[in-house]
């Protein structure tokens, strides 16, 4: 999962970056709402966590921005402005959450993880699919209850994967959301990533759709259930 922080406070932007990239996710950083506005439209994002007070183009004009363009990437406003009235103007501008600074980091990684959950439509705060649990709160990953060694970007993969249960994913799609920008994107290696995944969870885990991509299927159970809410 990729993540883009918009901040302008260098030393808070960098001990947000390194807490997400502890937290398992692929990290972009700008200190400017133009670019930060210009990188939002045109990268593939899981969530943003967006300030207020920006040079060039402050944070609601951004977040305005992609909403008016159908740009629904979650959103969560981080910002030392914490009067009532610039909360709702945040959350009606299309915003998905709302922390004031200054604020615990462990508090804004719930949220980020909350708001990935809602927009991938989980609710549980664990993703499961069989044997497999991925718990995003520790980034811990066990199969049949033992805990599964992963490399980070293998932990991305079966994150985004997971995420995004039932639907085929690009192996250009699943590259853009485990690589941070400055990284060298080779979409093949992905293959390789989904190879191990599969040595270390079992092969039937992830499904291969021949010139699509790659799938996670949903437990029986719980395709049951969205067949018949359907």
């Amino acid at each position: 999962m990729r993540i883009l922080v918009i901040e302008d406070d260098a030393a808070l932007c960098r001990q947000i970056a390194n807490a997400l990239i502890d937290g398992g996710y692929a990290v972009d950083t700008c200190g400017e709402g133009t670019e930060g506005e210009f990188l939002g439209a045109t990268e593939s994002y899981d969530a943003v966590v967006l300030d207020l007070g920006l040079p060039g183009m402050d944070g609601l004009s951004v977040l305005r921005e992609w909403r008016a363009a159908g740009n629904a990437v979650p959103v969560v406003i981080l910002t030392a402005r914490g009067a009532w009235t610039e909360r709702v103007a945040g959350i009606d501008a299309g915003a998905d959450d709302y922390l004031a600074k200054p604020f615990q980091m462990a508090e804004l990684l719930a949220r980020l993880r909350a708001v990935l959950r809602r927009s991938s439509g989980h609710a549980a705060p664990q993703l499961t699919c069989g044997a497999v649990v991925l718990d995003p709160r520790s980034n811990r990953v066990t199969r049949n209850g033992e805990p599964v060694s992963l490399t980070a970007h293998e932990y991305r993969v079966l994150a985004y994967l997971m995420h995004n249960m039932g639907r085929t994913c690009s192996r250009t799609a699943l590259s853009e959301h485990v690589y941070a920008r400055d990284m060298d994107r080779d979409s093949n290696t992905i293959e390789v990533f989904i190879r191990r995944l599969r040595r270390k969870l079992g092969r039937d885990l992830i499904t291969t759709e021949r010139g699509l991509g790659y799938r996670i299927d949903p437990p029986v159970a719980e395709a049951a259930r969205s067949t018949a809410d359907g």
